[in-house]
């Protein structure tokens, strides 16, 4: 059996709580809104794996991420992706990370996906899915660039995989890999 697998870093309860709080003032507009629980810094898709592969990814992925140390990313802002003209997403924007960026080659590596250095690498949570049919139609088209400044502390990466059942979309953690 095949499965859609993801490698993120998940957020602690209170995080996903001030998010969902944040966008409660937009809630009239026609967004697919992330569930809490489903909210999470999504760093690669790995695509639909076997289950006899999904363990053999587990411990490279562990292998890659032991010898790197915590770190914090820091989030700033709450705005429109891909931008304001052509939005697709509603997102949390982080700040550029250096050490985000040498823990995703060093996982792409140990996978053996790694194509070139990233030039840089800036974390973003996805808070929803525009509806664009609805959106086109709106009178008023927002423009959302708020303030979010907040930390996430990054203490392990995540394999995640994407459970499809009764008409809801749910993530299921496989294995947590903590960092050093």
């Amino acid at each position: 059996m095949k499965r859609k697998i993801f490698i993120s870093i998940n957020l602690a309860d209170r995080v996903k709580r001030r998010l969902v709080k944040n966008c409660e003032n937009w809630h009239d507009l026609p967004v697919k809104w992330t569930k809490e629980e489903n909210l999470n810094i999504s760093l690669f898709f790995l695509g639909y794996i076997d289950n006899d592969v999904v363990a053999d990814a587990c411990q490279k992925i562990r292998e890659a991420v032991c010898e790197i140390e915590l770190f914090d990313l820091e989030f700033e802002k709450i705005c429109l992706a891909p931008s304001i003209e052509k939005p697709q997403e509603f997102r949390v924007t982080g700040m550029v990370s250096e050490k985000l960026k040498i823990l995703c080659e060093a996982i792409e590596k140990e996978l053996e996906i790694f194509v070139a250095p990233k030039k840089i690498f800036s974390p973003h949570i996805i808070l929803g899915k525009i509806r664009k049919e609805k959106w086109e139609k709106l009178k008023n088209i927002p423009e959302i660039d708020e303030k979010a400044s907040f930390a996430v502390g990054v203490e392990s990466v995540d394999i995640m995989a994407s459970h499809f059942g009764e008409g809801k979309n749910n993530f299921v953690l496989i294995e947590s890999c903590p960092l050093k």
